[in-house]
Formats: C-alpha cells, structure tokens, sequence
C-alpha cells in the first residue's frame, strides 16, 4: 500500500460514522440536483453503476431511480460497511446495490476486482473523492476500462480553490492531492481515458460546507463541478 493509499485509508475509516453528518447541510440540496442530471451524465435507464470511492453511498443512492444495479468499490472497510449497512436498512436487495472492499488504482488493481460483477458498466463515476487520487490520469483510464463500449465516465469534485492558511499539514493527513480541477485538466483526463466522446462539464449550484472539527469555527466552502464523457476507445493505461 502506498502512502497516499494508506493516508486515504487511515483518514475515511475514522471519519466513516460521522461522514453523513458532516456533509448534512448540503447532502439533500446536492442529491436532488444530481438526480436532475441523470440525463446530462448519460446515465442508461436499469443500467449498472460503478461508484468507485463510493464512501457511504451517497451517489449510488442518489442515482437509484435512474439505474438497475449499483456496485460500490472502495479502499476503506468502515465506509464499505456504512454503505451495506445502510442498504440493508433501505432493504435493497445485495444484487441491486452492495459495496466491495478493492483498490483499482493500484498496480496491479486488486484481485478481488477481477470477477464479472466489475466489468461492462453502463455509467462509471467517483463523487467528491477525485481529488484524493494522487495520479488521476490513472484513476480515470482504469474507471473508464470497467466501462462497456458506449458507456459513461463522469466525475463529480471541487472547482478549483485555494489551501486555507489554517490547514497546514491537514491536506496530506486527509489525502487530499488536488485543489479542485478546472475543465480543460478534466477534459485531458478524459481523453486520454478514451472516453471523451459528448464530453461536457458544469458547474453546479450546490455549495459544500464541512465544519473543519480541527479548527474550531472554521468551515470550508466549495464550489462543485460535474463532468461527463463517453466511452468510445480504450486509454492508455
């Protein structure tokens, strides 16, 4: 394991409990913006979904409506349980939406991602988690490699910003790589992913507040983007 894959690690296992409720003020507001998007990301109607970073589910559920099945992949095992555990208690079947534990940025990807389940999606994407990929060229050729032909790759995450004076070491400690991508740097990554076929990216109107517990009194405000392309060669990693 990395250090930036262990920093990810080691971070979203101690937030998972408390993820929900620390993105509560705006997780309603951006869930039914995302579903008026459902067209604008190409998403096809019970079609399957690979949430990659998935977290707690979040897109998997905002997205349900729209799609068939929901596999969620993600490094950390406390947030691969909160995702389970909250689709159980939604009493959604396991062949319609279940979280596996896997890496599919490491080298070679992680062997328990190699089955059936993982391959030929209709709608691949990572919400607010790009940012904490340390080599996104990578991250995106290997989603869109889990994308049947025609399929679509679609990235939610943060407009670009600056580093808070305050956050010093913070950003390493969180895993945090980025700050923010603009559309041309996401539009490369797309490309060079073979899945840049209608590309198009928008910025949304929900804005992301998360109390910076560390820093008593501060919140951190961000912008977020939406960006969508579809799959028509294969990248280059």
């Amino acid at each position: 394991m990395s250090t930036s894959t262990e920093a990810n690690t080691n971070y979203f296992n101690k937030i998972a409990a408390d993820y929900d409720q620390l993105f509560s003020k705006c997780l309603d507001a951006l869930k039914i913006e995302l579903r008026a998007h459902t067209d604008f990301i190409g998403i096809k109607k019970g079609g399957r979904l690979l949430d990659y970073a998935c977290g707690t589910g979040f897109i998997s559920i905002s997205l349900s409506d729209a799609i068939g099945q929901a596999v969620g992949v993600d490094i950390t095992e406390n947030m691969v349980g909160a995702y389970n555990a909250k689709a159980v208690s939604a009493k959604v079947p396991e062949d319609k939406r279940r979280a596996y534990l896997g890496d599919l940025l490491s080298t070679p990807p992680s062997a328990s991602l190699d089955g059936q389940l993982f391959h030929g999606f209709d709608v691949a994407g990572v919400g607010m988690g790009f940012h904490h990929f340390e080599d996104t060229t990578l991250a995106a050729a290997r989603l869109a490699g889990r994308l049947a032909a025609g399929g679509s790759l679609f990235v939610l995450d943060f407009l670009p910003h600056g580093a808070e004076p305050h956050h010093g070491g913070l950003l390493a400690e969180r895993g945090v790589h980025h700050l923010g991508f603009d559309e041309e740097r996401i539009r490369k990554l797309f490309k060079a992913a073979g899945a840049a076929g209608d590309f198009r990216y928008k910025e949304l109107n929900t804005v992301i507040e998360i109390e910076d517990k560390p820093v008593q009194g501060q919140t951190m405000r961000r912008r977020l983007f939406l960006a969508r392309g579809t799959k028509t060669a294969e990248g280059h990693m």
